[in-house]
């Protein structure tokens, strides 16, 4: 089954590509900065939700977590 179909995956996709972008904006911002409009925009937007709301995505991160060692 694809991501796009089933809830959770879709959810873990989003979880990682936040986490992923905040990361490489950690290490090295130009990658992620110079790109704010368009489809790569995404990248520089899911890079600002990772850092300004950084205690809420890393738990949904354990959240996510729990839930993929109960399952």
């Amino acid at each position: 089954m694809s991501a796009l179909f089933n809830f959770q995956s879709l959810l873990l996709v989003i979880l990682l590509m936040i986490c992923t972008c905040t990361y490489i904006r950690a290490v090295a911002p130009r990658l992620v900065d110079r790109n704010k409009e368009g489809f790569l925009g995404l990248f520089w937007m899911s890079a600002r939700i990772g850092e300004r709301l950084s205690p809420y995505v890393a738990m949904a991160c354990v959240a996510m977590a729990v839930t993929l060692l109960i399952q």
